[in-house]
């Protein structure tokens, strides 16, 4: 999964010939998995028209500021286009548009939506060979770069003149390869690896049944995305689950015993920076699996059980750079039972969460939780989704590291 998944992007559009380019530009910001939404000069309609960027986009195109429509003028507010995207993608960028970005000059709504802009600008100039190098060009370089805007280098190769040199608007993909590279490099986990825990596990009491429990994954898997998301390397570690997860930084290993999950885990946790360990592990396992299907027969029916491994505490015997992150789910004396926990398996940090709350626990979409630290500060957090909690967890987690 890109990490411009779920995005907001805003491509403008500017006259330049590259402007063909703009279409497959759409496409592979739409395969990333972002929203995207076109605002072209009105000039740039002469290279590539509206209806085949809306037709790509999934989303009207705004090249003016009034539109006219059969039940009169219809108002497109530039300011709102600039506070919804994420990010805003000039390309091409012509040395006249460019020219004005770096000036203040507000003639048309591209350039209107550019100055309203909260979000990161990327630009792909695009021009003939003696435009690139001339010193008013470099100069608006160097303004726009000076306004925090960046400049996609542009390639070297055949230009609309004939000539041959530099000014050749970079090639869609890499654009797409130069912004998520630059989003990843500006990630605060970006070179950590992090092993998650996530869902329930089985623990066989013959070929065809099971001791499990109630655990969906749900909670797990949002926190391998959140943490995918801030550019950490993440080993997701799940028991059987029908949750999925599909991001090029997120590696998946399925198990489905407790012993299972303690030997995946141990493969992985000394290469590990932070561990965080949110799958619901049976306590206990049947002693005995039978090889065959154990028939109906008594009116009852004893199981021996024996305890299984503790995953947690025994990595928090073992760690010695690691951050360490546990769960408690519990139904009385909650705090207190936490608190023991986080001291007793070597924690820094724990997640509590009670089934006395409603909305937080298994099998549903949102959860409610209190971070105990290992200095024993106590933050108390409303109820929330899942990938909102998420978040929460994993900016806990970067405040207690930079502490």
């Amino acid at each position: 999964m890109s990490i411009l998944k779920d995005k907001n992007i805003l491509l403008g559009i500017t006259a330049g010939i590259a402007a063909y380019k703009s279409a497959s530009l759409v496409r592979l910001f739409i395969k990333a998995g972002a929203n995207v939404k076109v605002v072209m000069t009105p000039a740039s309609k002469d290279f590539i028209t509206p209806l085949t960027l809306s037709t790509l986009s999934k989303n009207p195109v705004y090249s003016a500021f009034v539109d006219e429509e059969d039940d009169g003028q219809v108002w497109n507010n530039h300011v709102d286009l600039g506070l919804w995207a994420d990010y805003f993608v000039i390309a091409p960028a012509t040395a006249n548009t460019m020219a004005k970005m770096a000036n203040g000059v507000c003639d048309n709504i591209l350039l209107a939506t550019y100055l309203s802009a909260k979000c990161p600008v990327y630009f792909a100039p695009a021009m003939d060979l003696d435009m690139y190098k001339h010193k008013s060009t470099k100069t608006s370089f160097e303004k726009l770069a000076s306004y925090g805007n960046k400049m996609i280098p542009a390639g070297i190769g055949e230009l609309a003149s004939g000539l041959v040199g530099e000014g050749r608007m970079a090639e869609p993909e890499d654009i797409i390869n130069f912004i998520e590279k630059d989003i990843l490099d500006q990630l605060p986990l970006v070179g950590k690896r992090i092993l998650i825990t996530a869902g329930p596990t089985y623990e066989a009491l013959d070929p065809v049944r099971f001791i499990g429990n109630h655990s969906s994954g749900k909670m797990g898997f949002e926190i391998a995305a959140a943490a995918a998301n801030l550019g950490a390397e993440v080993v997701l570690v799940t028991g059987p689950t029908h949750q999925s997860i599909s991001h090029s930084l997120v590696l998946v290993r399925s198990v489905v015993s407790a012993e299972d999950m303690y030997n995946e885990v141990h493969k992985h946790f000394s290469n590990s920076d932070i561990a965080i360990l949110s799958a619901a592990v049976a306590d206990y396992r049947p002693k005995i699996v039978a090889d065959k299907k154990i028939k109906k027969s008594d009116t009852t029916f004893s199981i021996e059980l024996e305890k299984t491994k503790d995953i947690l505490k025994s990595l928090g015997e073992i760690k010695k750079h690691q951050f360490l992150v546990g769960f408690a789910l519990e139904t009385n004396d909650e705090l207190e039972h936490a608190k023991g926990k986080l001291k007793s398996k070597n924690l820094d940090l724990i997640v509590l969460n009670s089934l006395q709350d409603k909305g937080a626990g298994f099998g549903v979409s949102t959860n409610k939780v209190t971070f105990i630290t290992s200095s024993n500060d106590i933050i108390e957090n409303p109820l929330k989704s899942k990938a909102e909690v998420a978040k929460d967890l994993m900016q806990q987690i970067l405040k207690q590291l930079h502490a």
